[in-house]
């Protein structure tokens, strides 16, 4: 059928480019590692304790192996590991700031490695190296991921379909945050236990609306000015590669309050990731950073004056 001509109007948004235009376009960044799995059918793949939880899910649908290992201050694999023939490593590039060390593992795992790339849309993704991304971390949109593999997956995927996900990010400008929290919660969990779709056409022309060069100038510029005022009170050391795009800033000190009393302000960080504080004992890195860890946002929305807000609040405890 011809599309219809005249009526009514849909949401007007520019056309634009999207970044991963030559990738493979899926419903969800736990469905393109689904995916793989099918694809590749390793029998055991090594994933970091440090992670959420719905990861968990494709290797319970697959009925893949897996086992935890640890990282380092440095967000780096604390131990070696060795793989067997039929074995892969999961990496989690965390919050886009670890592309340099995760061209070395390329470098030493080959396609045996995979990058979880979901907190680090702007990294480019290494030839051969499976690697997924997720879209709702870094824009407004209700779902989507991206998937770079060599390995196709014999199957018709049948299309998302997104628009009953929508209403979070609709209240979240007409009413308030708060008031669209409770429908985020909902559409967050209605992700769960989704077979492997294609993107909706619904978020893939959000995704061809969005300016990706001012969104990471923004990023950038924002995460600057919070390294700058808070690099000598981190406990991490924390280095922003040339190319990078950084999700949020990670903040670790030892105050154990501090993520609630930002909520308190209206200063909204999520904890990263409380499913870590049951699997992990608490004398592990990952316990505390579970714990601990604050994700400072410098997303696109924000600019100095929200920086400097952030800033005060820390201090000012």
């Amino acid at each position: 059928m011809n599309s219809p001509i005249g009526g009514y109007f849909s949401l007007d948004l520019p056309v634009l480019e999207e970044y991963h235009k030559s990738a493979i376009k899926l419903n969800t960044g736990r469905n393109c590692l689904e995916y793989i799995l099918r694809c590749r059918n390793y029998k055991k793949v090594y994933i970091p304790y440090y992670t959420c939880e719905v990861i968990l899910e494709p290797f319970k649908k697959t009925g893949t192996e897996y086992s935890f290992y640890s990282i380092n201050i440095n967000f780096e694999i604390a131990d070696d590991i060795c793989l067997k023939e039929d074995e892969a490593l999961l990496y989690t590039n965390y919050f886009g700031l670890k592309q340099r060390y995760a061209e070395s593992l390329a470098t030493k795992y080959g396609q045996k490695l995979i990058l979880d790339n979901t907190q680090a849309f702007y990294t480019k993704p290494i030839a051969g190296i499976d690697t997924f991304y997720t879209c709702r971390k870094f824009f407004g949109v209700p779902d989507g991921a991206y998937l770079y593999s060599n390995k196709k997956l014999d199957a018709e995927l049948e299309q998302d379909i997104s628009y009953n996900r929508f209403d979070f990010l609709i209240k979240r400008i007409d009413l308030s945050a708060e008031e669209g929290f409770a429908d985020f919660r909902k559409s967050d969990d209605s992700l769960e236990h989704q077979p492997i779709k294609r993107m909706s056409k619904l978020t893939e022309r959000l995704m061809q609306s969005i300016n990706y060069d001012a969104i990471a100038q923004k990023r950038r510029r924002n995460f600057c000015q919070i390294q700058e005022e808070l690099k000598t009170s981190n406990q991490l050391q924390i280095h922003l590669e040339d190319d990078a795009v950084p999700m949020i800033y990670p903040y670790l000190s030892d105050n154990k309050e501090l993520r609630k009393h930002l909520i308190q302000n209206k200063i909204f960080v999520a904890q990263y990731w409380p499913n870590v504080l049951k699997w992990c004992k608490s004398n592990y890195l990952e316990h505390q950073l579970a714990e601990c860890l604050v994700c400072v946002p410098i997303d696109q929305r924000y600019g100095e004056e929200s920086m400097q807000q952030i800033i005060h609040f820390i201090y000012n405890i």
